[in-house]
């Protein structure tokens, strides 16, 4: 287990790189959180398009507030069924 802030954002990034949809998830809300909603979308679309089922969630709010993204309800529908499919 990681001692600092640091090293976990080094094996996060480690795991990015060899595109582990989780870590792809969880660097998107990185960003999100600090407001980076454009960012956090891109992670977020890597994520999903490897079938991570929180990812499709959060693309599907993302959509619903228009969060970075313009409104889009068919987008969104999209990604909660991709969300629910996936066990979301």
């Amino acid at each position: 287990i990681p001692d600092t802030d640091v090293e976990c954002d080094k094996r996060r990034m480690k795991r990015i790189e060899a595109k582990d949809p989780v870590a792809l998830c969880e660097e998107g809300v990185k960003q999100y959180v600090k407001a980076d909603c454009s960012i956090a979308f891109e992670y977020f679309t890597r994520a999903a398009e490897l079938g991570d089922a929180e990812a499709h969630n959060l693309l599907s709010l993302m959509y619903h507030y228009g969060h970075g993204v313009e409104k889009d309800k068919g987008k969104e529908v999209h990604h909660l069924q991709e969300a629910a499919i996936g066990g979301h």
